[in-house]
């Protein structure tokens, strides 16, 4: 049986270019695509494939917060990261998210091919460069007081800054999330405390830096 793949990025050429060369093997189909997170989460639980290709950064909600919903909500489904960051921060929380591959744009095609067939049979594949940084990690790792967004918000609060970040009104982020704009108003505020910032500008930035969005036309 063909391994079914979703593709999740917000660049439509690289959708259409992982599309054509996927296509070309026997044992692999595009299920769908997703050119934002939100829409990534949704075609994962309708149409349950084997592996999700995932972009870390999409608009709405980003590739980090797409697999931590993913492997929640749809058992069984394998999310493998394909994105242009190499920093230690997007790899160990996409791991941590639920990830069980991952992979940086500029590799060979072949070995995205070889990540999918190692993940689909139960396996973790991680290239190179990757594999350094989670190694460096486990060696030398030590208890810090991490003040990343990822430790001081929870995953809503996380989703609403990206939202907020990303130029959407109260009312807007209220009905995308099917919750009141008092809940947002609340969950802005909270954030602000965390954070210690007093401005949209200020989150917009921040957001920024913590590769919560990158604000990518």
């Amino acid at each position: 049986m063909a391994t079914r793949v979703l593709l999740a990025d917000d660049h439509r050429i690289i959708r259409e270019g992982l599309r054509s060369l996927l296509q070309k093997q026997s044992d692999m189909e595009v299920a769908e695509e997703a050119e934002d997170g939100i829409t990534a989460v949704r075609l994962a639980e309708k149409l349950h494939p084997d592996i999700v290709i995932m972009d870390i950064g999409m608009p709405d909600l980003n590739g980090i917060e797409a697999t931590r919903q993913i492997i929640s909500r749809a058992k069984g489904i394998k999310v493998i990261a394909l994105s242009m960051h190499s920093d230690k921060r997007f790899v160990l929380e996409m791991l941590k998210a639920g990830a069980s591959g991952y992979l940086l744009k500029d590799c060979a095609f072949e070995e995205l091919i070889n990540a999918i067939r190692t993940v689909r049979s139960g396996q973790i594949y991680l290239s190179n460069r990757v594999t350094g940084v989670v190694v460096d990690e486990c060696l030398h790792h030590r208890p810090t007081s991490d003040v990343s967004a990822y430790n001081l918000l929870t995953a809503r609060e996380r989703e609403v800054l990206q939202l907020l970040a990303e130029g959407n009104s109260t009312k807007s982020i209220a009905v995308s999330l099917n919750v009141s704009t008092k809940t947002i108003e609340t969950h802005r505020q909270q954030i602000m405390e965390k954070l210690d910032l007093h401005s949209v500008a200020e989150l917009t930035k921040y957001a920024i830096k913590e590769g919560l969005t990158s604000l990518d036309p």
